[in-house]
């Protein structure tokens, strides 16, 4: 099993154990992918929730630029509701699934298509 397999796996446990969501493990594996090297490097594997500035990032980086979806208050109330479900107290939270569960509450699983 390749790296990146095992770390698909370890997303997927996640949102299962963490998020009580069942994955569609073809989505998650091309969220996976689209965060390229980045799964690979410890710090950036993992979103800190309670850094406005890391929020701003993934605001930016994924919301906007990635989906494709409208600046203004609803992607603030997405990404909290995401953060609320994975847990708040949970200190690694995984950028792979923290994007597929913002995929999934955007609905926009069309990017990845």
């Amino acid at each position: 099993m390749s790296k990146r397999d095992e770390l698909i796996q370890k997303y997927a446990a996640d949102l299962k154990d963490k998020c009580g969501v069942t994955p569609d493990m073809d989505l998650l594996t091309k969220v996976t992918i689209g965060c390229g090297p980045s799964i690979y490097n410890a710090d950036a594997a993992t979103v800190a929730s309670s850094d406005p500035s890391e929020l701003a990032t993934v605001r930016n980086n994924f919301l906007i630029k990635k989906l494709g979806l409208p600046d203004n208050e609803k992607l603030d109330e997405g990404l909290d509701k995401v953060i609320e479900q994975y847990g708040r107290s949970n200190r690694f939270k995984y950028r792979a699934v923290i994007y597929y569960l913002l995929t999934k509450h955007f609905k926009k699983e069309s990017v990845y298509a």
